[in-house]
């Protein structure tokens, strides 16, 4: 039986770091593994478990699973054996919960398996047990955009967890978790889309900066309707943008036409320089407003830092 590196009291960032689930990897089906039924289980080792003994997990963020993978998998199965054991905790006497590894666990249950391997964990906490669990599906799992950006949003709320932290854990940069959770802003619609590979994230990117889910509604019906490419549809938005803009400024000259383009310009400059969505209104006195989003307080902190950098940069 492998033997692996405890983990044990060493806290939320010990066991959440992926360096010490890649042990579950550690595996071959010549071990030898018997099943353990009422046997003291040992703690950070991979060992059969029936089947029968593990439990869901209750922090899956997984929604939609893929008839065809799943066969895909069986057959895998079926051929290889089972590569990679599942991750479980102790839930009870004789019991365990599930951390990773659902498609696995469904597979081999299909098949008619009573046993499976399973790398066993110590998590003392829900807490910890999410954001195992969150941590270990975006890395290994073919999650689409929303359940990445639910899966985000929940180790932000739930755990506690920093933008830059979790970029760090998952190995992404900040910007790519701050654009995901933004995914979760747009209509129910356009997410739908999203999960059925409808559209790209790059057309959902473009069209969170549209100021109103009817314009980002209007713009998912023609990028279906002509099979709009990515940057087809970010000369769609500006051109919806600049079309609203002149709605509102029915009477306007010719030179204030050309100040909306290049306010519409500078926003799409500032866009790209912070990283996060910023309007500019102007008022009939010539004044006007510079508005830049944030979503988190960690953004805000994000947007801080940014704002000094280029002070100091000035100096």
């Amino acid at each position: 039986m492998s033997k692996f590196k405890p983990v044990m009291g060493r806290g939320l960032d010990a066991l959440i770091n992926p360096k010490n689930l890649e042990n579950a990897n550690n595996f071959s089906e010549e071990d030898d593994l018997k099943p353990v039924y009422k046997e003291k289980v040992v703690q950070d080792s991979i060992i059969k478990l029936t089947i029968s003994s593990i439990q869901p997990n209750p922090f899956q963020p997984r929604q939609n699973f893929e008839p065809e993978a799943l066969e895909e998998l069986k057959k895998s199965i079926l051929a290889n054996g089972l590569i990679q054991p599942i991750t479980v905790r102790r839930f009870g006497e004789n019991l365990f919960q599930l951390i990773s590894g659902e498609r696995r666990l469904r597979a081999c249950t299909e098949l008619g398996y009573k046993d499976i391997p399973a790398y066993i964990l110590d998590v003392a906490s829900d807490e910890i047990m999410l954001a195992m669990a969150l941590i270990e599906n975006i890395q290994r799992e073919k999650l689409n955009a929303i359940e990445i950006g639910l899966a985000y949003k929940r180790l932000m709320d739930e755990c506690g967890l920093t933008q830059d932290q979790i970029a760090e854990r998952v190995g992404k940069d900040r910007s790519t978790v701050a654009n995901s959770i933004r995914l979760l802003k747009l209509p129910e619609e356009i997410q739908t889309s999203l999960i059925k590979d409808e559209i790209s994230m790059g057309h959902a990117r473009a069209l969170i900066n549209l100021p109103s889910s009817s314009l980002q509604l209007y713009a998912l019906a023609k990028i279906k309707e002509n099979n709009l490419s990515v940057r087809s549809v970010e000369q769609l938005v500006k051109k919806l943008l600049t079309d609203k803009s002149g709605k509102k400024q029915k009477s306007n000259s010719s030179t204030k036409n050309n100040s909306s383009v290049s306010v519409l310009d500078l926003e799409d400059k500032l866009r790209r320089l912070l990283g996060t969505k910023v309007l500019c209104k102007n008022k009939n006195d010539g004044s006007g407003e510079l508005i830049i989003e944030y979503y988190s307080l960690d953004e805000l902190d994000r947007l801080i830092e940014l704002f000094d950098l280029i002070e100091n940069n000035n100096r």
